[in-house]
């Protein structure tokens, strides 16, 4: 953003200078009359620093929760909406945050409601953060949709810590037996093939197992620079594929037939959806832009496939409790849910039941999950060691026999 330097009067009549960022002149003299100072001289210092968008460094779940929840409080005590932000501005330690709390100040004097605001920072705060917002501001309950907004981030960041916390052990036992097997295949197998060679002579005939390990061995150590290239092209590859529209959706199909992975990602978009669309509800957002808001928060483009055809069926004059009965992804009790709920005009309420319903049956699936996972990756190390020590003591065996 450009930046101006200025010179100004306050209320005392002493003089202040000082330098100021702004979207042009006007913009900054508006601040500064609005800051009580009489500006005499008003001057461009430079365009902007955009170089620093490219090393902005992110916002951490944490500091969302806590701006949300700070602001909450200070809004709901009375305090100007304008007072909270400079305060929050002022003790936030993310730099980021802080200069976006900086600009969505800048943009509310200038006339700018605060959802309007948010949402020209995609980055830190999303659709449904700006949606809520709206329709607080619409319905004058911003505080309580900042306190809905604050529980709502919490259990989303809750859910994936718990995700990343079940999914660290296999792949950390994972990537410790792929560079087993390429150690071993590296530096140990050409090793003892030489020792068999010399036990057995030129023309020994070893194992097939072992032959083929060799064999293996060989190539990898001869064409390291194709092996390496081969796995590269094929992680490029895939990645890319899964980039395009058809990738991606067959991506997603395929991550809902698996036997784990697609039980646990249909409730984690179950909790989710009824989560996030009680919230939108709740806060006065109509059911149709509730639906397209949350569609895109599910992370899997069938489920998104799904609400989008529930949507226009819900604007062609039908019940999305109807829309969702047929449907091959949601499960029967959240439709039969939403029916009880439209009937009793209390959708949210009801919802939030079926959320921490699912929540909690994805905690158990997580646990499951990892406790199913770990023997699974020791027999596959032990499968690998086993299969690696058949090939190497098979032929040492046979031929101790033979000097026998």
């Amino acid at each position: 953003m450009p930046e101006f330097s200025y010179q100004a009067s306050n209320t005392e009549g002493k003089q202040v200078k000082g330098t100021i960022e702004g979207l042009n002149r006007d913009e900054v003299i508006r601040q500064l009359v609005s800051q009580d100072l009489k500006p005499r001289e008003v001057t461009l210092i430079t365009e902007g620093k955009q170089v620093r968008t490219f090393f902005k460094k992110k916002v951490k779940t944490n500091d969302l929760v806590l701006f949300t929840r700070q602001m909450s409080t200070m809004v709901s005590a009375g305090v100007p909406l304008l007072r909270s932000l400079a305060t929050l501005e002022a003790q936030a330690e993310n730099p980021t945050l802080k200069s976006a709390i900086v600009e969505i100040v800048k943009d509310i004097q200038g006339g700018a409601q605060l959802a309007d605001a948010l949402g020209k920072h995609p980055d830190i705060f999303s659709d449904i953060y700006v949606n809520m917002v709206r329709a607080g501001e619409a319905a004058g309950i911003v505080d309580d949709i900042l306190k809905r907004l604050a529980t709502q981030v919490e259990k989303n960041a809750s859910m994936k810590k718990k995700i990343k916390g079940a999914m660290t052990y296999p792949v950390v036992l994972l990537s410790l037996t792929v560079l087993a097997f390429f150690g071993l295949m590296i530096f140990v197998i050409p090793q003892i093939g030489e020792t068999l060679k010399g036990l057995g002579g030129p023309d020994a005939k070893l194992p097939a197992l072992t032959q083929g390990m060799l064999d293996i061995s060989n190539f990898i150590v001869k064409y390291w620079y194709i092996v390496i290239a081969l796995i590269a092209s094929t992680i490029f590859g895939v990645r890319t594929y899964i980039k395009t529209p058809v990738g991606h959706r067959q991506f997603h199909a395929l991550v809902l037939k698996l036997p784990i992975a697609g039980m646990l990602t249909t409730k984690i978009a179950v909790a989710s959806f009824t989560r996030t669309f009680s919230a939108l509800i709740g806060s006065g957002v109509s059911v149709v832009e509730a639906l397209r808001v949350t569609g895109k928060s599910l992370g899997n483009e069938l489920f998104q496939e799904e609400i989008a055809k529930a949507s226009d069926e819900v604007v062609n004059g039908k019940q999305l409790s109807q829309s969702l009965e047929n449907s091959k992804l949601f499960p029967p009790i959240v439709p039969q849910m939403l029916a009880i709920g439209e009937e009793t005009g209390q959708t949210d309420l009801i919802l939030v039941k079926v959320a921490e319903f699912y929540e909690e049956e994805v905690d158990t699936a997580i646990a499951s999950m990892s406790s199913l996972l770990e023997p699974i990756m020791i027999v596959i190390m032990g499968a690998a060691v086993g299969l690696i020590a058949a090939g190497v003591m098979g032929p040492i065996a046979s031929m101790g026999q033979n000097v026998q």
